[in-house]
């Protein structure tokens, strides 16, 4: 890895799928209005470390700020 790629910030591998729900929830997402297949993308994000669970539990919050295209 070179030093301009970890200025950068680290690129984290996103399905297409995955991408799209990032770029429609941008912000905080609520997990009970989310669809059963969006509840299910969005635990694998949580998994991969793109989104946190909030203190409610039922709250995601966005942890990476960048798109991964």
């Amino acid at each position: 890895m070179k030093i301009h790629q970890l200025l950068a910030g680290v690129n984290l591998p996103v399905t297409n799928e995955e991408q799209r729900f990032m770029d429609r929830h941008a912000g905080i997402v609520t997990v009970s209005s989310l669809s059963e297949h969006d509840s299910w993308i969005a635990q694998n994000l949580v998994r991969k470390g793109a989104y946190g669970v909030g203190e409610d539990s039922n709250t995601l919050i966005r942890k990476i700020n960048e798109t991964n295209k």
